[in-house]
């Protein structure tokens, strides 16, 4: 067993690698990540006082499995293309989607984050470890192939117009490509902090955006494509209950099903 010394921030890696684990040693598991059920086991953390409750589990491995299946239509369609998963933590995407040999992945998250991924995982990736608030980290990478860029649970916890910053600079970089992200709106961001399982690690969550056009105003060349609300997903079947029965209730109404988990596509460039 190995224990981790993170802070806060940092933490919050093992809540959605946790949730993974759970659903993957489910009767009928959503996304089945036993890689991540493999890595929890080795680490030793009181996964205990996270309290995850079968919402926050269903929605977590529903949530992946869509943006794995953005990666993966990507993917398919630009097979030189770069992948970044951006706020990586010990999260096993690339394993779960297997890209082809033409296709260079880069996992990234703080130094410190990225370093911890040798240790538990087999070397898939290309590692890259920055801090997505201090210009330049994307100067290494390459400017003339599609990217997909996949941001998941990155939005509430990045600080004032970090996000809206981010967009325009990796729009900037890249000529064309995809940006793909579970959306929070402001509400469902503002409200994480009282979640016992965000309490528990101590993280004041703060961003969202309600409309999912928004992000066509922030001078980032960025085009809805394509938005999911997840209480309308066929996978919502494998949900316990009550929780399926609640889900299928929000369904009928899009602005509570904003509230819960959607997974929003935007394209950019070539401009």
């Amino acid at each position: 067993m190995y224990r981790l010394d993170l802070d806060p921030l940092r933490e919050t890696l093992l809540l959605t690698l946790y949730a993974r684990a759970l659903d993957s040693k489910l009767p009928h598991p959503i996304l089945g990540d036993t890689h991540s059920a493999a890595v929890a086991d080795q680490i030793d953390y009181d996964f205990g006082k996270l309290k995850l409750k079968p919402g926050l589990v269903g929605s977590t491995a529903l949530r992946a499995r869509k943006l794995d299946d953005a990666v993966r239509a990507f993917v398919a369609a630009h097979p030189g293309a770069v992948v970044l998963d951006l706020g990586c933590g010990l999260d096993t995407r690339v394993l779960r989607c297997d890209p082809p040999d033409g296709v260079d992945w880069y996992d990234v998250d703080f130094p410190d984050v990225v370093d911890l991924r040798p240790r538990f995982l087999p070397d898939r990736s290309l590692r890259l470890g920055a801090d997505l608030t201090t210009p330049g980290w994307l100067d290494p990478l390459p400017r003339d192939r599609p990217a997909m860029i996949v941001a998941e649970g990155l939005l509430p916890f990045l600080p004032g117009d970090t996000f809206r910053r981010l967009a325009r600079e990796l729009t900037a970089h890249f000529e064309t490509g995809e940006l793909a992200l579970n959306g929070y709106t402001r509400f469902a961001a503002w409200s994480m902090k009282y979640h016992p399982a965000i309490k528990a690690i101590g993280i004041a969550a703060a961003q969202g955006f309600d409309d999912p056009r928004e992000p066509e105003t922030w001078q980032a060349g960025l085009t809805l494509a394509e938005e999911q609300l997840l209480t309308r997903a066929p996978e919502v079947a494998a949900f316990p209950q009550p929780l399926r029965t609640v889900t299928r209730l929000m369904s009928h109404s899009t602005a509570l099903s904003r509230q819960g988990t959607r997974v929003l596509r935007y394209r950019f460039g070539p401009r």
